[in-house]
């Protein structure tokens, strides 16, 4: 089998008998389809539109022969925890205080009040 992708999606294939999966980015090569292997399909950015990216799997006989193929179209997620990290009632994605935390009415970083109640016996 071959695999094709788009440029916004990454594809690693771990073959049986392999500790470590190997990128499928060079475009022509082909590998043996064995039980157990197995493609992990990732993206690294969310997508600008929907179904904008795609993988595509090409099987082929002995020979070289084409047979078949199977494709699925990607749209990739962007999800952020966003808080008022500076506390001044505006909350902004790319907060320099969001990865530190001081206390204080000068202070920053989220406060998140947490139930630690039983709710229910």
């Amino acid at each position: 089998f071959g695999v094709k992708h788009t440029e916004g999606v990454s594809v690693e294939l771990l073959l049986r008998g392999r500790a470590e999966p190997e990128p499928a980015a060079a475009s022509g090569t082909r590998w043996p389809l064995h039980e157990g292997t197995v493609l992990r399909v990732s993206m690294g950015r969310a997508s600008s539109e929907l179904n904008d990216n795609k993988v595509t799997v090409s099987f082929y006989a002995e020979g070289g022969k084409p047979i078949n193929q199977a494709g699925v179209f990607l749209t990739g997620i962007g999800i952020s925890l966003d808080v008022d990290a500076d506390r001044d009632g505006a909350v902004e994605k790319n907060s320099p205080n969001k990865a530190s935390w001081a206390w204080g009415p000068e202070g920053h970083g989220a406060i998140l009040p947490v139930s630690c109640d039983k709710d229910f016996p």
